[in-house]
């Protein structure tokens, strides 16, 4: 598969705006965008939260594992990965090979400030007080670092992000043309 063809994944913690970005950057790219989250949502027809409850997040790890691995070998997609997918080794590998993936960055501070609109919908926020949600967050800030690109998100709007990340691309498919 060319650059131009392979698919774009968005990586980065929970709530940095993979999903707003991603759809952002598939519409402009005339591409289709998918949330892994949601596709894992509409074939189980449970929420993430209750899949979690009902079967556990080894289970959920195993179908996400699997979702990621079939839309990551199609061309011109736009994914957006949930937060912890990204650190199961498989996936890694699988992005990585398959896809141009950019890491979404924000700064612990700026993301703090998000946590009231996140924490009733992410299952691996429920029950943590704010040192055990740092201590997730900067061991998940560690496998991001495995990435294609990575864009700091911090002051900046998601159409910014958007376009400064399609500027890369195009730049990348005319080196590689």
């Amino acid at each position: 598969m060319s650059e131009r063809e392979k698919s774009i994944v968005f990586i980065g913690f929970m709530g940095v705006g993979k999903t707003t970005i991603g759809s952002l950057v598939a519409e402009k790219l005339y591409r289709t965008f998918i949330d892994i989250d949601e596709e894992i949502e509409k074939e189980y027809n449970m929420s993430i939260n209750q899949i979690f409850a009902v079967h556990g997040e080894k289970t959920f790890r195993e179908i996400e594992k699997r979702t990621v691995r079939s839309f990551c070998k199609q061309p011109l997609k736009v994914i957006s990965l949930g937060g912890g997918a990204f650190m199961q080794p498989e996936i890694r590998e699988i992005c990585l090979k398959n896809c141009i993936v950019f890491h979404l960055d924000m700064s612990w501070e700026h993301w703090k400030e998000r946590l009231d609109l996140l924490i009733d919908s992410r299952p691996v926020l429920q029950g943590k007080d704010l040192n055990e949600i740092k201590e997730l967050f900067d061991k998940r800030k560690d496998a991001y670092t495995v990435n294609h690109s990575s864009v700091t998100v911090d002051s900046k709007t998601a159409d910014e992000v958007a376009d400064s990340i399609i500027d890369s691309l195009k730049l990348t498919w005319y080196l590689h043309k």
